[in-house]
């Protein structure tokens, strides 16, 4: 069986890789398939998460045993078939790839072609570029900053000033459509 991967990033608008792989191949296969379809370093450190239909991260799929103490089972890229997780058309997953800062990739089963097989993983569609296997810290720092002061400014003003909607009805039936100031 052939399975049909849809790979997406929320960095990068336009960004979209499909990977054709067969369902025998391992994780670490697919993981190579998407280095080499976006120029990236296989020696970095990643994973996969198998994801529930809202993308939360569920089981991992590591590329090294890290030794965790976890009661969990854990499952090595280059031991474990892709067949063994993927089962239906539909099935989420994410591939971390920069660890540091929790960047990563968002891949959906799109479907399967059963009775074909393929030695060798094809990249069917390649469209826009990539973004940067790692970034930099400062200014990754810089724009995390900015992110928790603006959404702390969003959280101020709703929470001070109330709605930051404008709803003139509201303000008619106020009555401050008639109302004059005296100074």
């Amino acid at each position: 069986m052939i399975y049909n991967f849809r790979i997406v990033s929320d960095e990068v608008d336009n960004f979209k890789r499909e990977i054709q792989i067969d369902a025998d191949a391992t994780f670490l296969d697919l993981r190579n398939a998407i280095c080499d379809s976006v120029g990236y370093d296989k020696t970095q450190f990643s994973s996969f998460f198998m994801c529930d239909e809202g993308w939360e991260r569920e089981q991992e799929i590591c590329l090294e045993d890290m030794g965790s103490d976890s009661s969990q089972d854990v499952y090595l890229m280059e031991d474990t078939p892709l067949s063994d997780f993927i089962e239906d058309e539909g099935q989420r997953l994410v591939w971390v790839f920069d660890y540091l800062t929790d960047r990563s990739f968002f891949i959906e089963m799109k479907r399967s072609v059963p009775g074909k097989h393929l030695i060798d993983p094809l990249c069917s569609v390649s469209m826009g570029e990539a973004p940067s296997q790692t970034v930099d810290m400062d200014d990754f720092d810089a724009k995390i900053d900015a992110k928790a002061a603006q959404q702390a400014t969003t959280d101020l003003d709703d929470e001070f000033y109330g709605s930051t909607e404008y709803n003139e009805d509201e303000f008619e039936a106020a009555g401050f459509d008639e109302m004059t100031f005296d100074e």
